[in-house]
């Protein structure tokens, strides 16, 4: 792998996420709403594992790569349709990434590793996947949890704790300890129902 090929790749995967029509607001810059993502999951993974492999720093750039092309509305309502539309959607975003990893001249042992990344194989058991899952959970902490929490207004507190224990159960140990030492922000208004469910 080439310092040339993984810069290549990264300027592949932010060309594509610039294709997105969905912008956001962060301070006075409009961005592409999934290349924005993907610059706070890169920036998030710099600091929690600074020391991370090329493939990891590729597959955290591509975890939501043209994930506007792929809608929960083309799937049915209800858990099932929701279920269905995630498991694809991680293929899709798989698929996305190997192309461009292709084009670049990656190696195909490379860009599988990439692929059980972004295609959530063995979480738990994979270190690649897992490194992703805590990257991504950070990342829905610090900079979308309130954003979540304000379209959800009808959630109990129950509901809550619940969310905020589903996305810790992803996480791993390295990840927990990272939170409890401070590493993220917390969403203020959400700190106190946070500190409660962790504890």
């Amino acid at each position: 792998m080439s310092t040339q090929q993984f810069e290549q790749v990264i300027a592949l995967i932010d060309d594509a996420n610039n294709q997105d029509p969905n912008k956001v607001w962060n301070g006075n810059i409009e961005w592409p709403k999934e290349r924005l993502y993907s610059e706070r999951m890169t920036e998030m993974l710099m600091r929690f594992k600074p020391e991370a492999k090329d493939v990891i720093k590729i597959a955290v750039r591509a975890q939501h790569i043209l994930r506007w092309k792929s809608l929960r509305s083309d799937y049915p309502l209800g858990k099932q349709g929701y279920h269905q539309w995630r498991t694809e959607l991680y293929s899709f975003h798989a698929e996305r990434v190997a192309e461009l990893m292709q084009q670049a001249g990656y190696e195909q042992a490379e860009i599988d590793q990439v692929k059980q990344a972004v295609g959530k194989k063995s979480i738990k058991r994979n270190p690649d996947t897992q490194l992703l899952e805590d990257v991504a959970g950070l990342v829905f902490v610090e900079h979308y949890m309130f954003e979540f929490a304000n379209k959800h207004p009808e959630y109990t507190e129950e509901k809550w704790m619940g969310i905020i224990l589903k996305t810790w159960k992803k996480m791993s140990d390295d990840a927990h300890q990272f939170v409890l030492d401070g590493g993220i922000t917390l969403p203020a208004p959400l700190q106190g129902l946070i500190v409660k469910a962790i504890s």
